[in-house]
């Protein structure tokens, strides 16, 4: 119960307290010929990067694509740039590493990281430690980030405490909450549905890559947050 309340305590804390989104839904609704393109970057491994099972990449299954359609359908008047940075493999250190090169060099007007599922190797600290490198040079760059708690794994025991995955949500939640940007929490969504009898073998493609229903679970979830930030309903 009392890690609950903790894992509350900083989703609100977030939502209260965090970026809001309210210029760029304008910046999308501005129409022709007072429009550009607006830069959505998808930043983390192999499951922002479309890989489904090894080695097989779905781009159009994926959590980016499907959230890149749903902004579509509620801004029919923008151009829409959605960029995948993410590489198979990588962790949070290596992605902080490039961040500026690979990331803020594409002049982003949003950017989701999404490394948690690999974050399970490094230390904690260390982690933190990109994670928050990460946040400070979007914030010096005036660019909303999202953060994004992990999908799931079929080696993973969900509802462990004790887990390393559960841990590196645990984790990023405190880091949006202490940093005050936004937060997506796909593994709080992840497990809710586990919770409702869904097994997680329909949300997989293999043990850590979800399947079109599973990034479909986590673009409506990434959805919902940027629309309770400012995005137009």
């Amino acid at each position: 119960m009392k890690s609950f309340l903790i894992f509350i305590s900083f989703i609100f804390a977030g939502f209260a307290t965090a970026q809001d989104l309210s210029t760029l839904s304008e910046l999308m609704e501005t129409a022709w010929p007072k429009n550009r393109t607006i830069n959505v970057v998808f930043h983390g491994h192999s499951v922002p990067a479309g890989f489904h099972k090894t080695p097989e990449v779905k781009t159009f299954e994926s959590y980016p694509h499907l959230v890149h359609l749903k902004l579509k359908e509620q801004y029919p008047k923008a151009v829409i740039n959605v960029i995948t940075t993410a590489i198979g493999g990588e962790t949070s250190i290596s992605g902080a590493a490039r961040f500026e090169r690979d990331v803020l060099s594409l002049k982003p007007d949003i950017i989701f990281i999404d490394y948690a599922l690999n974050d399970r190797r490094p230390p904690a600290d260390k982690v933190e430690a990109a994670w928050l490198e990460m946040i400070a040079a979007a914030k010096k760059a005036n660019v909303p980030v999202v953060l994004l708690t992990p999908t799931g794994d079929s080696s993973a025991k969900l509802e462990d405490p004790d887990d390393a995955l559960n841990q590196r949500a645990v984790l990023i939640r405190k880091i949006a909450g202490e940093q005050k940007v936004l937060l997506g929490d796909v593994f709080a969504a992840w497990v809710s549905e586990v919770k409702k009898g869904t097994p997680q073998t329909d949300l997989l493609s293999q043990v850590n890559h979800p399947n079109l229903r599973g990034h479909m679970l986590a673009a409506e979830t990434i959805f919902k947050v940027i629309q309770d930030a400012g995005l137009k309903k």
